[in-house]
């Protein structure tokens, strides 16, 4: 089954062809929504049905203010330099990066067309497409995840964009901080719900971000270094997730931030770390693809023949105002 679901202010929806249809489920947070599959596939089988039959109830997408999908309070983990082409964009060699995981605060979350605030002082803000795995049942620590049982602990699917404060992150050696200033996880537009068989291709994803138009990450998810399964088994070492968290799979190459050259690294190497980054973020200053405020961006992931569509995002940068 993938159906996709949507979160306003007044509940969840069914996404049709129609419109959107509400589906009369009174949970509030996306754990107990994705908890109780039975009951989920029945509301979803009334509310497809509404869709044909009645048409002219459905409510246009565009009419509606989404939430994310993804509700607060939450796990959310993100994996670390996953792709092969952001590996190499970081000066890694693809084969030999660990497996590394880091979290990310839940008031992070925003929705698919929320502003990004840029707090005050932060003039190096990133973006990273990322495609979103939703926990849906519990998954212990010590568990072994398999490609073969992957449905039975991934419920479903959404895009989300990683908004990362590239100063505080390099300096600071701090991804926690870097990366959880609220609105820097925009998620949505809304849940894919998966299968065996969805999950299956999730290789064939494409995921795309653009910056004004201007397209800067293009790849599939076929680029990943550790996949959902083996992740979610290494994550399960350490970490319990519980339905309706949240794991980010790792972004593509084509972010703001790229390492520089072998020389010039070898050079900075030698420099006290103070003078080493003012004359980094000096160069850095002159990057043009680092956000600003007003910058329209835009995220995408979906199949080829669109069959698994997680749908679009769009978010504006604006400065905070107190």
């Amino acid at each position: 089954m993938n159906a996709r679901l949507a979160r306003t202010a007044e509940g969840w929806w069914a996404v049709t062809p129609a419109g959107l249809v509400p589906l009369g489920l009174a949970a509030g947070t996306t754990g107990r929504l994705l908890a109780d599959r039975i009951a989920l596939a029945a509301a979803i089988k009334v509310a497809e049905a509404t869709a044909v039959t009645a048409p002219q109830d459905a409510i246009p997408a565009e009419s509606l203010h989404l939430l994310s999908p993804v509700t607060s309070p939450a796990r959310v983990i993100a994996q670390m330099v996953n792709y092969r082409s952001h590996a190499l964009d970081s000066g890694f060699d693809p084969d030999a990066v660990p497996p590394a995981f880091f979290r990310k605060a839940s008031h992070s979350i925003t929705g698919p067309t929320g502003d990004i605030i840029r707090p005050d002082g932060m003039s190096f803000l990133d973006y990273e497409v990322e495609l979103g795995l939703v926990i849906g049942a519990d998954l212990p620590v010590g568990t072994t995840v398999t490609e073969d049982d992957l449905a039975r602990y991934v419920a479903a699917l959404v895009v989300a964009d990683d908004i990362s404060a590239r100063q505080v992150q390099l300096t600071k050696t701090q991804f926690y901080e870097a990366k959880s200033y609220p609105t820097f996880t925009p998620v949505g537009p809304w849940l894919t719900l998966a299968d065996g068989a969805g999950l299956a291709r999730l290789s064939s994803l494409r995921l795309t971000l653009a910056v004004n138009g201007q397209l800067r990450q293009d790849s599939t998810a076929a680029d990943m270094i550790v996949r959902p399964a083996q992740a979610l088994t290494l994550l399960s070492g350490f970490q319990p997730m519980a339905p309706g968290d949240l794991l980010l799979t790792g972004t593509p190459g084509g972010t703001a931030l790229k390492a520089p050259g072998t020389i010039t690294g070898k050079l900075a190497g030698l420099l006290p770390p103070a003078t080493r980054w003012k004359l980094f973020f000096r160069r850095e200053a002159g990057n043009p693809r680092y956000l600003r405020d007003g910058d329209v961006i835009t995220a995408t992931i979906a199949s080829p023949d669109g069959q698994l569509d997680l749908g679009g995002q769009r978010n504006t940068v604006v400065g905070k105002t107190s």
